[in-house]
This record gives structure tokens, C-alpha cells and sequence, in this order.
């Protein structure tokens, strides 16, 4: 072999091995972060809940920042970087934060914002847009919503950080999932997208819809929360009953794989939200705790079966 073929060789072969160290650093990148959603946790202070979600081996929180929550909205200046250093000291991230936020207009829109990205949190959690009894008038609903959701968005991108619309069942603007497409069709994408939930999607759609409405949204995808649930009849009526990972209706074990399909990199935040109980007010603390590892141990399965 030449000297010049021997050189164009090496050099071609150091090419490929950058593109190949190039490929592994994207799909490393790729990987979404697992967390959990702090709201069953209102006993436990920043560092204790940064022990306990380490001792778990959970790497993220996604922190409530509202009402009732870890970090109180008129509180938000003062007690989110708090609540970041001690978490971070605990080998904790905050994945996202859980507001209430609806409207430019909340005195809190701007410190949480602002405080959160110039923290580092990479998004946010909107609140919550209902639908009046009378519902008559959707139209107008809707658009009086997108122009609050727009508001937001633009509040979002000056502040640097990402937004995530939740799909809610029930008199929630957005348990249609259609009603998302509308709402953010003139949103800039980078800013504003979409807060999954398969097991809300579920419960307005359980045989196709959930589907339909994950591939409607997957290309703008910012958050996906996990939980499951079942239908059960209590006292004549049919209700939902949320319920540990892997009992319920949710198609969990069919969703992650289109999940991992879109290259998702957001956050996948957990929620335990059925109740536990316990003889004293301390024991149902430890099995709260012990719920968490169960359903954090199902998913962290999930996860490494469709992200590997």
C-alpha cells in the first residue's frame, strides 16, 4: 500500500471513529431524564426529599412550584434557588417544575419563569384551563385559552425556558387532544409543546385514542408523566381508580417503544397518586415511600427496555 492510500486510510478510519464517538455522545444526549413528580411528598423537606429520591436511585424531581406546593408561588424568588442547591447537594436535578400558571397576567408568571431558567430548569408545567358547564360556546373557550397559552409562550422564550400543555381528562381544555393542535398551531415550537400523560389519553380514549392522540402531538413532545389507573363501578357510577404501575389499563408496556421511536429527551416524571394508608401517620409515610421505589422500579424497566 502507498504511503498516500496508508494515510487516506487512517484518516478515513479517524473519521468514522469521531462519527461513531459523535453518534454515542446524540443518543446519550437522547435519553430522557426519569423523575418524580413531588406532589405525594409534602412532608419532606429540599433535603430530605434529596436523600430519600437518591437513596430510591431516582435522578430528578419535578418539583411542585404552586400552590400547596414544595415551592410557594409568591415564595418563588427566595425558595426556588434554595430548593436547587440543596437537591443539587443531594445529587439531585430539577428535571421541570409543576405550576399553576395560566395567564401572563399571575403576578407569579414572571418570578417563576425567570427564576427557574436562570436556574437551569429546562421547563415548566402549565396550570390548568377548564370548560364551563355550559358548553355551548367551545369556540370561544378555545380562544380565549390560546391567547393566555400564547402569552405564556412568549413570557417563556424572553425568560429561556420550555413550556409543556397537559393532557388532563375530564372539563379540561386539552383532554381532547385535538384541542392542543389548535391551541399551539401559531406557538413557536422551541417554547411550547406538549405535556403527554398515556394514562389521561387512556381515559378519554382507551381503545385507539390515546394512540391517535400521542402520534398528534409526538413531533413538539416537551414532558411525559407516568401513572396508571382502572375503571371500577363504586356505588352504581363507573370511576376511574388510579392505581400502582403495571395493574391498571394503561398500555405502558406499548407506549414506550413509540415513545423511544419519536427520540424524545425531555423529562419522564412519575406521579403516585392513589392513596395509601397506614395505623399511624408515620407508617403511612414509609409505605408512601416504599410505593414510590415499587412504581420507580417498574418504570426505570419500562425505560431501559425502550431506551437501551
Amino acid at each position: 500500500m502507498s504511503e498516500w492510500s496508508r494515510r487516506n486510510l487512517l484518516i478515513a478510519a479517524g473519521a468514522v471513529t469521531a462519527s461513531n464517538a459523535k453518534a454515542a455522545r446524540t443518543d446519550e444526549r437522547k435519553k430522557p431524564t426519569l423523575c418524580l413528580f413531588s406532589k405525594p411528598l409534602p412532608f419532606l423537606g429540599y433535603t430530605d426529599l434529596g436523600k430519600v429520591l437518591h437513596q430510591i436511585g431516582i435522578p430528578g424531581v419535578d418539583l411542585t412550584t404552586r400552590p400547596r406546593g414544595h415551592v410557594l408561588p409568591e415564595n418563588v424568588e427566595q425558595d426556588l434557588p434554595k430548593a436547587h442547591a440543596e437537591l443539587n447537594a443531594q445529587g439531585l436535578e430539577i428535571s421541570m417544575i409543576t405550576t399553576g400558571l395560566t395567564s401572563i397576567q399571575d403576578p407569579a408568571a414572571r418570578p417563576t419563569l425567570y427564576t427557574a431558567a436562570r436556574l437551569g430548569i429546562p421547563f415548566f408545567k402549565l396550570g390548568y384551563y377548564r370548560y364551563p358547564k355550559d358548553v355551548s360556546h367551545l369556540e370561544d373557550v378555545l380562544a380565549k385559552v390560546k391567547t393566555e397559552v400564547e402569552g405564556l409562550a412568549g413570557l417563556a422564550q424572553h425568560a429561556g425556558i420550555r413550556g409543556g400543555f397537559h393532557n388532563h381528562s375530564g372539563m379540561y381544555v386539552g383532554a381532547a387532544m385535538w384541542d392542543h393542535w389548535w391551541l399551539m398551531r401559531d406557538v413557536d415550537p422551541q417554547w411550547m409543546g406538549f405535556y403527554f400523560d398515556p394514562m389521561h389519553a387512556t381515559i378519554e380514549g382507551g381503545y385507539g385514542g390515546w394512540k391517535i392522540g400521542f402520534l398528534r402531538l409526538a413531533h413538539n413532545l416537551k414532558m411525559v408523566s407516568i401513572k396508571d389507573f382502572y375503571w371500577e363501578r363504586r356505588n352504581g357510577v363507573w370511576k376511574r381508580r388510579v392505581c400502582p404501575l403495571g395493574e391498571g389499563m394503561v398500555p405502558l408496556a406499548e407506549f414506550f417503544p413509540l415513545l423511544a421511536a419519536t427520540g424524545f429527551d425531555g423529562p419522564i416524571t412519575l406521579h403516585m397518586e392513589y392513596e395509601i394508608d397506614g395505623p399511624t401517620e408515620s407508617a403511612r409515610r414509609d409505605n408512601v415511600l416504599a410505593a414510590i421505589e415499587k412504581d420507580y422500579r417498574y418504570l426505570a424497566k419500562l425505560y431501559a427496555g425502550a431506551f437501551a
